[in-house]
């Protein structure tokens, strides 16, 4: 990522919302070009007060309008069961960070298929103010960027925020893994193939074609006289070139482990910490015990409920150790802890908690904890089906 360590803006239903520099980046760009678009609109400078509020508006809205889309695909995996530990945007878009891959051609067709889905409910939604307002001719004007004396500010706003969403969607279901329309692509395939790996591997090999075209198109623009807009897509082409590439050889490791289950190779007797005890015995009888960083914590019925890292366990007060509760310095699971344990190992292969904390847990339907499956466990098991 080129922005480095992400800021964390705001959270929506336990998800965080972050960028990286280069969003600020965008986003000052797009105020600088839209307060000279609005000034020369309404014969003012740029600098005056009303284009500037108008450009800032704008680029807030576009900014809003990414989130939501991001969201859509965010909240379709939660209802499937994958979780969502962040929404991060960068230079190029934004990204919904996924505990694990679909598990089905229809589930990744419809998280695939949310965000468009959202953008497109943004721009009937804005059409439909603009029309309201100002009737079908003068909106239409305003979205083509055709300015005439009945153009307001408030009016052109709408439109572009209107016409800049249906680009991005336009833009977004192209057929070029890893974007939306690529993921919709791989839906496809796999539901007609039955195979993931080979359904990865056609949508991967279409989303380098794009990329290259990309490419080729963003350098021609930019001889042309589009130096910004052409090194954009180029760069855009690059990174869809290299995560389609990415997930070809992400594929050529996932078929090496076969049909293999994460219940095949986790460990079935996993060291839990009950939530009702204190801080105090945590540290004495497991932390001191065993000398591991952290544990996964069960309730009555054994459903996991998420860790108690030792970091956290020592910041609580030794005057307060015997008194306090692990449930009170719990690192609660958002979904993105756990993993179904007859879930197909290949899924745990982009999980992030598995490189956070080099370990997920295996549940059952139920929230039982089954298991543990560590990094090592699923290296190992690339190294013997490789063998």
């Amino acid at each position: 990522m080129l922005g480095g360590k992400p800021i964390t803006l705001f959270h929506v239903r336990g998800i965080r919302i972050a960028v990286d520099w280069s969003w600020f980046f965008v986003l000052f760009l797009v105020i600088f070009w839209l307060s000279r678009f609005y000034g020369d609109l309404l014969g003012e400078s740029s600098s005056s007060t009303t284009p500037f509020l108008l450009a800032l508006a704008s680029a807030v809205g576009f900014f809003g309008s990414i989130v939501l889309h991001e969201l859509g695909h965010a909240f379709v995996a939660l209802r499937h069961g994958i979780g969502i530990s962040s929404i991060q945007l960068w230079i190029f878009g934004g990204m919904a960070r996924m505990s694990r891959e679909a598990d089905s051609p229809r589930t990744e067709f419809e998280v695939a298929v949310a965000g468009p889905l959202v953008t497109l409910g943004i721009v009937v939604a804005l059409t439909a103010i603009g029309v309201g307002a100002a009737g079908w001719h003068d909106f239409s004007e305003a979205a083509l960027v055709q300015s005439s004396a009945s153009t307001s500010g408030m009016l052109a706003m709408v439109a572009w925020l209107a016409m800049i969403n249906f680009l991005v969607l336009v833009f977004n279901l192209l057929p070029a893994f890893p974007m939306d329309g690529g993921r919709i692509v791989r839906a496809i395939a796999w539901r007609r193939s039955g195979s993931r790996a080979s359904a990865t591997r056609f949508a991967a090999g279409l989303g380098r074609v794009f990329g290259y075209l990309f490419i080729g198109v963003g350098i021609l623009l930019a001889f042309d006289g589009y130096v910004f807009g052409g090194v954009w897509l180029a760069l855009i082409g690059f990174v869809v070139n290299g995560s389609a590439r990415a997930a070809t050889a992400q594929t050529a490791m996932t078929s090496r482990i076969g049909k293999l289950l994460v219940s095949d190779v986790m460990d079935r007797e996993p060291v839990t910490i009950p939530d009702e005890i204190t801080v105090g015995q945590a540290l004495d009888e497991y932390f001191l015990r065993y000398r591991w960083p952290w544990f996964p914590v069960v309730d009555a019925a054994h459903r996991f409920l998420g860790l108690v890292v030792r970091d956290k366990a020592d910041e609580v007060p030794e005057t307060s150790r015997m008194t306090s509760r692990v449930a009170d310095v719990l690192e609660r699971d958002d979904g993105t802890f756990q993993v179904r344990d007859d879930a197909p190992l290949d899924t745990l292969l982009a999980n992030r908690s598995l490189r956070r904390f080099g370990a997920v847990f295996a549940v059952d339907a139920e929230g039982k904890l089954m298991g543990v499956i560590t990094a090592e466990q699923v290296g190992r098991a690339l190294r013997d089906a490789a063998g």
